[in-house]
């Protein structure tokens, strides 16, 4: 029995990273999901790692509200129902200061990750109110997202996750009597091609060795947040609301900092991206 079982979740940007990962964790755990992303062949490439009838792939530019409306019926006419929608689709603008950005560039960051998740939240709402499920909403939180958690060089980013958060705790607040869950989710720092230092622009170039260092001692694999993310849309969350979980907390930073010369000597650091 897993704890998910019988369930269906539906996944944004899902055919890499950490939105992968939550699938085939929730896949192990019972679940079946949909994977989606803007390309068809990744969504097609993702759908085939998935053991049969247990994912369905649907492509989807979470920039549109009709899209959104139209990947929840699409998810509904497969499997019968949702029960959790994961806004996980998001990017992030170029390493570089404020006044060397592209304006387009960083509009698109904020249309992506901020208009994204009102997008699936809308759409999630909607259905599970009118279809009277109490069903599971999980916003993805990231650097910006706390208090003092500063994002110099990635602006668009760092403001779209910290307006996520008070975006995800107002909606709680609004539907709060409604039994239906919404949640955040800090998937911590991860090695995906988000903060991959490939083909560096020059401001991350000048701080390579400090960003490198920083990946070394805080990144992790994505399956810590997919474990998070199974015990938020699992029966552990039933009536509650507002909750906010973090996979780099203040005692998992204290641990990875403190056993990071360690791990250092023993070369046990994990340097594969996802």
């Amino acid at each position: 029995m897993g704890m998910l079982d019988h369930k269906v979740a539906v996944i944004t940007g899902s055919t890499r990273g950490i939105g992968k990962a939550i699938a085939h964790e929730f896949v192990r755990q019972g679940a079946r999901v949909v994977i989606t992303s803007s390309s068809e062949s990744n969504v097609e490439a993702a759908v085939a790692e998935f053991p049969p009838g247990t994912a369905f792939g649907c492509v989807c530019d979470v920039v549109s509200p009709l899209a959104l409306e139209q990947l929840l019926s699409a998810a509904v006419e497969r499997f019968g129902r949702v029960d959790c929608f994961i806004n996980n689709a998001g990017i992030s603008d170029p390493f570089c200061k404020i006044t060397e950005s592209d304006p387009e560039v960083w509009g698109k960051v904020i249309d992506t990750n901020l208009k994204g998740t009102y997008n699936g939240c809308r759409a999630a709402l909607n259905y599970f109110l009118r279809e009277k499920i109490k069903g599971k909403i999980i916003n993805m939180a990231g650097s910006g997202t706390d208090r003092h958690s500063n994002t110099p060089w990635i602006s668009a980013y760092g403001s779209t996750k910290a307006a996520i958060a008070r975006f995800t705790f107002a909606v709680a607040e609004e539907y709060r009597q409604s039994g239906i869950s919404v949640m955040l989710l800090h998937p911590g720092l991860v090695r995906t091609g988000m903060v991959s230092a490939d083909n560096p622009t020059p401001e991350l170039a000048r701080q390579l060795n400090t960003f490198n260092t920083i990946l070394d001692i805080f990144a992790q694999p994505p399956s810590v947040a997919a474990r998070l993310a199974v015990q938020m849309a699992s029966g552990w969350s039933d009536s509650k609301t507002g909750v906010y979980l973090s996979a780099l907390n203040g005692r998992r930073k204290k641990w990875l900092l403190l056993s990071y010369p360690f791990r250092k000597i023993m070369n046990r650091i994990d340097r594969r991206s996802y």
